[in-house]
């Protein structure tokens, strides 16, 4: 199944090459949207996410992964074209809907492909190689924005869609890793749907994983990509220099190839601890209304902290899967981490309207409620297979 990896690190290849990335605020901005409409319109398309995870993972475990990876990439791609043609609050929400559908049907099927696709062998590396090359296609993207897009918004938009369509062709060269049943079929029911839930929603240490892994995957995501740009404004920096410090986070990011060193090294617990509380300390200095050389800093260390933790928790979510029905499983798991995530964007959002620090105290205390949900999740410890 070699080929499937090495088709699924192209797909992320061509999808990490977010063109608007370093001006993603900004962009929406340009066309009319608030700050406060930009994280709304994010809780909305999680809250459907979360609504569409279930019956996303049923029917691929139906239908097979293959085909669901196809849908959603030609899904992806045409959301990319309404983004570029966007205008007003309205068709930023319908392109973000178009993502919700993505997201969920996306949530555990990558992840699976890639994880069956290795057969159980080095299945860390490879995640940490397909997140890597998700973050070498932004690193080319904000390379080609700072040298040649700068502040011609529509093609960035442009870029990002073609980028796009050439994922979404690559996905018809997948080849199916999903299990058949007796009748020769992928198969799903709702007796097995009803007994995913039963067993997640039972074990505990696992929902302290997927909450602590939610808090902080969230307060990156929200300060990274969205009020970073605010806070490099607050601070005087202009687009040129938003456009450099977002190729700096990119570089960052491809520090995830050694995940899976750093694991073995300080051990599951360790691992946590360390990258939670490097997070936490990020988050609090921004808070502190700093200078441009540490708010540099803060969001340097916060992408660098996601950077070593993203693959180390999809490959220890999918190690503890014990159901054939795999997608069904994570989508569970993501739906109740989504749930985190709504709730968090909306705080995040307001807070941030009335004030920037208060925004990234709010990160640092999460980032802090989810280093004690980790040493909580440590306590708990089971063998978990490799």
């Amino acid at each position: 199944m070699k080929r499937n990896l090495y088709l699924m690190y192209a797909i992320a290849l061509l999808q990490g090459m977010v063109f608007y990335g370093p001006i993603a605020t900004l962009y929406r901005q340009a066309q009319g949207v608030s700050v406060f409409q930009i994280t709304l319109i994010e809780s909305l398309s999680m809250a459907l996410a979360v609504a569409l995870e279930i019956p996303w993972g049923v029917i691929a475990d139906k239908i097979g992964y293959r085909r669901t990876m196809i849908f959603c990439s030609v899904l992806f791609f045409a959301s990319k074209l309404v983004f570029w043609q966007a205008r007003g609050f309205s068709w930023f929400l319908v392109e973000r809907i178009m993502l919700s559908v993505v997201m969920a049907g996306t949530s555990g099927v990558d992840s699976s492909i890639i994880y069956l696709s290795c057969a159980g062998q080095d299945s860390h590396r490879a995640f940490s190689i397909y997140y890597s090359l998700s973050t070498w296609g932004l690193l080319a993207a904000a390379g080609i924005f700072s040298l040649w897009v700068g502040d011609n918004y529509p093609l960035a938009g442009l870029l990002t869609a073609v980028s796009y369509g050439g994922a979404a062709i690559l996905s018809f060269g997948l080849k199916e890793v999903k299990g058949a049943g007796p009748s020769g079929q992928p198969q799903s029911s709702a007796r097995s749907l009803l007994c995913v839930c039963r067993e997640t929603l039972r074990d505990r240490r696992l929902l302290l994983f997927l909450a602590a892994a939610a808090l902080v995957t969230e307060a990156h995501q929200t300060i990274t990509v969205f009020l970073g740009q605010l806070q490099f404004q607050r601070v005087g920096m202009g687009s040129a220099g938003i456009g450099l410090v977002h190729i700096a986070t990119i570089v960052i990011g491809l520090c995830g190839v050694w995940s899976a060193a750093m694991t073995r090294r300080l051990g599951e617990r360790g691992s946590f601890l360390l990258l939670c509380g490097l997070a936490a300390a990020a988050c609090l200095t921004l808070a502190g209304n700093p200078g441009m050389a540490l708010s540099i800093g803060g969001i340097l260390a916060l992408r660098l902290a996601h950077s070593l933790f993203e693959p180390f928790q999809v490959d220890l979510q999918n190690r503890q899967i014990r159901t054939e029905n795999r997608a069904t499983a994570l989508s569970v798991n993501s739906m109740l981490m989504k749930g985190v995530a709504v709730a968090t964007n909306l705080a995040f959002g307001a807070l941030s309207e009335r004030s920037l620090s208060a925004a990234f105290l709010f990160g640092g205390m999460i980032c802090l409620l989810s280093l004690g949900l980790f040493a909580l999740w440590g306590r708990r410890a089971c063998p978990i297979p490799t």
